[in-house]
């Protein structure tokens, strides 16, 4: 128990033979019940979880006959934990990456009822120096593109390190969203933020160390062809929030602005090319003050409903 709530713990493993145990180590006090989930992992892992289980009853492993993810391992140990009636479940990975000493910073602002869910955040000003020096340089480009997609997909446009999987979240939040159609693989907490978003759930960031040891290797993410296989479920996903969030659950004139810009840029970028073609190649006959002006408008029309819709929305997930 911590300040009287009912705390667990969720830990996707996969190959995680050789840190689970460091993982498991001395898990402090203020969890109640500890869920490691075995995604189909073909190593010695879960006879390592067993041993460690043996010697702390908090432990309970939880097998996935088929693989799903980490993020489908995460979604099993939500609906575990809520069903045996936790308040709050903390989620760090089986890497060793993410130090539980620091879990209050976690649970205190989602106890004092400020938000629904904590992240992890390793480039808070208090953590940037250290995280820059620790990180390798090719995850922290990959970690900047999908931030900057994350953002605009999220709509949490103060949100950065979306990749971290340190989080925490309530039990409401858990029964709220449909977890059925959330990103299941590498790419989950994006996906999360973007449900968490959708349903007006309220979100903070925690400044945490980033722990990377030596020798050892504990991300299976590879920077930028992480970030290119993400993509596609983003943009997928973006326009799912827009519709959900501004048309079914609520309305919002944003989601017009948007629609309006996705359709005048493209078409003035068309348009703009196809006068330039004729004016270089062909002799320009076709080009005209009128169809230039028409190029100027939808260009300037389009990228200013595109700010409006992202201000506007920005506005709306405070």
């Amino acid at each position: 128990m911590y300040r009287d709530k009912k705390i667990a713990l969720v830990i996707p493993a996969y190959n995680e033979e050789t840190l689970i145990a460091r993982t498991l180590e001395d898990i402090p006090d203020v969890f109640d019940t500890v869920y490691v989930v075995d995604d189909k992992s073909p190593d010695n892992q879960n006879a390592v979880i067993e041993v460690c289980a043996a010697k702390d009853l908090r432990i309970r492993l939880i097998r996935h006959e088929v693989n799903q993810g980490p993020g489908g391992a995460i979604i099993t140990g939500y609906i575990r934990s809520s069903a045996d009636d936790h308040d709050i479940t903390v989620v760090v990975g089986g890497d060793f990456q993410m130090n539980l000493s620091e879990v209050n910073h976690f649970l205190d602002p989602i106890i004092d009822g400020a938000v629904d869910y904590a992240k992890g955040n390793r480039f808070m000003l208090s953590k940037l120096q250290d995280t820059l020096a620790k990180m390798p340089k090719i995850r922290l480009f990959g970690n900047w593109m999908i931030t900057v997609l994350t953002k605009i997909a999220s709509g949490y446009y103060k949100t950065m390190d979306v990749v971290d999987g340190y989080t925490a979240i309530t039990k409401k939040a858990i029964d709220v969203i449909d977890w059925s159609r959330a990103w299941k693989r590498y790419g989950y907490p994006m996906d999360f933020l973007i449900r968490l978003n959708a349903y007006g759930f309220k979100i903070v960031e925690v400044p945490r160390t980033a722990v990377y040891l030596p020798g050892e290797r504990q991300s299976q993410i590879k920077g930028f062809s992480y970030a290119l296989k993400v993509s596609p479920m983003l943009i997928r996903n973006f326009f799912w929030r827009l519709n959900f969030k501004y048309l079914f659950v609520d309305f919002h004139p944003l989601v017009f602005f948007y629609y309006l810009s996705f359709l005048l840029i493209p078409l003035g970028l068309g348009f703009g090319c196809y006068l330039a073609v004729d004016r270089l190649f062909y002799g320009g006959y076709n080009v005209t003050a009128p169809r230039a002006v028409l190029d100027a408008l939808m260009l300037i029309s389009g990228f200013q409903f595109l700010l409006f819709a992202m201000l506007f929305d920005m506005e709306s997930s405070k």
